[in-house]
Order: structure tokens, then sequence, then C-alpha cells
């Protein structure tokens, strides 16, 4: 499912960085559709916090999931503007509302761990593994369980 190339021994993925409450995190490069600064935001009635609301997006209609809210992080402070990386499930659209786009990092797919013990449980649920990198441990998103919406986030 992800983008692989074969280098040497070694199979390579590739991955989008992006900062979430001052954590990196990594989404497949295979399930992102794109990157937008997302504009006019209509808050959907008896949705969950997790649910920022829905957006048009060239013709698309657009799921926005507040990643803060779905970690359980507290919104930022800061008054920074937020991103969304736009990933695709089911043929359906989402944009997923992030403090900060990075870059591409292409890692070697047997670097990546699986989650270690003492990782904070809210990550650990959407989490598919972590690379460590330089001084940082970059948690991998896996898109499918950012996006189960339990019936309890689609409760009021």
């Amino acid at each position: 499912m992800s983008k692989k190339t074969q280098i040497g021994e070694g199979a390579m993925v590739e991955y989008v960085t992006a900062m979430i409450g001052g954590q990196l995190f990594g989404l497949p490069i295979s399930r992102v559709q794109d990157v937008f600064m997302p504009e006019r935001v209509t808050r959907v009635p008896l949705s969950s916090r997790e649910i920022a609301g829905v957006l048009n997006l060239r013709g698309r209609i657009v799921t926005v999931v507040d990643m803060r809210a779905r970690l359980g992080l507290p919104k930022p402070e800061d008054g920074k503007t937020a991103m969304a990386v736009g990933v695709d499930l089911r043929g359906e659209s989402y944009g997923l509302l992030i403090d900060q786009i990075g870059e591409v990092l292409r890692l070697a797919e047997d670097g990546k761990e699986e989650n270690p013990v003492n990782l904070d449980p809210r990550m650990a649920k959407l989490a598919g593994g972590v690379h460590r990198l330089d001084g940082q441990l970059m948690v991998v998103l896996d898109v499918d369980r950012v996006l189960e919406l339990a019936p309890e986030m689609m409760a009021a």
C-alpha cells in the first residue's frame, strides 16, 4: 500500500511529515492526495468535536478531521492557521487538520518498528509503527485507523 522503491537490498518508503502538538508524524505518501490551507470550514450540527466540519475543495466535499481533538490534545494557543493533509478512504475525501507540514522523508522500510510500549495510548491507537530518527521519534499514522469514525465520534 505504501510507495516502495528498491535501492540495494532494502525497500524504501516515503512519508509526508507533519507536526501535531509538538510530535512528529509521518503519513505514507501513497495515501496523501494533497496539502492545503482549509478555508471556510462549515461546522456539522451534532457532530463530535473531532469533526471540525466540511469544506468544498475544488468541487469535492471534504470532511475535516481535527487531529488535535482525535489525539486528545488541547487546541493550539499560538493562533497559527492550521494546515490540512488531504486523504481518501473508500472514495470519500477527508482533510486531516495538522499544525504544520514538514518534508518528505525517504526511510528504509525495515527501519520501522512496532509501537513502543510507552507510546501515549492516544497515539498508539492511531499509529502503524514508529521510525527512530536522529533525536526524534516519528509516529507513522495509520490513515485507516485515523478515519475509523467510531459511533461515539459521530454522536453529539
